[in-house]
């Protein structure tokens, strides 16, 4: 066998290999041989996965892994976060020992700090937050409308009103004429 020969059929034997791998599993079906790298662990579906009250508190609180989601976001679409499965779990026991949903966040403000929140609470130096951008807006856009109105004013000023032609009863008098000379 020459040296090419060789180097063909070794080039070939990795597609024949396939094959016949490919042709003996094609009826079975094959497990997962690392099922951590599928992401974590699912628990199994309880109600409280799609009750609107639980829902309603996750939606009030701000998923500690970094993602700036709320809790109900995060465990729904990023199934890698360890972090809010487990604030999940701890929403639904504090539910079940009867807390209610003020209760809930309080106890996780005492917990994690008031940064836990998805808006912060409507006291004191927080109401900044809340009216400091509608006030900016509201204020920019009165300044604006402001100068638009005066510019609208001192050009309409400077403009000669048309029924004001500004001509004295002389000139007057010779446009008369020359009108009516050009009609005639």
């Amino acid at each position: 066998m020459n040296r090419r020969r060789f180097l063909g059929l070794a080039a070939l034997a990795p597609l024949a290999a396939w094959r016949e791998d490919r042709a003996q599993d094609s009826t079975t079906v094959r497990q997962l041989s690392a099922p951590s790298m599928a992401g974590r662990d699912r628990s199994a579906v309880t109600d409280y996965q799609n009750d609107p009250y639980i829902i309603g508190i996750e939606r009030k609180l701000r998923c500690t892994c970094g993602c700036n989601l709320d809790v109900y976001t995060c465990r729904t679409t990023d199934f890698t976060c360890s972090y809010s499965p487990e604030l999940h779990r701890e929403v639904v026991g504090l539910h079940e020992e009867g807390k209610s949903a003020e209760d809930i966040l309080d106890t996780f403000v005492a917990k994690y700090g008031e940064t836990v929140l998805m808006a912060p609470a409507r006291e004191g130096f927080n109401w900044a937050g809340y009216l400091l951008p509608g006030t900016a807006i509201a204020t920019t856009g009165s300044v604006i409308g402001w100068a638009l109105m005066r510019r609208h004013r001192v050009v309409a000023a400077q403009a000669t009103p048309a029924t004001s032609d500004g001509l004295s009863e002389a000139d007057r008098g010779r446009l008369a004429d020359e009108l009516h000379r050009l009609d005639s």
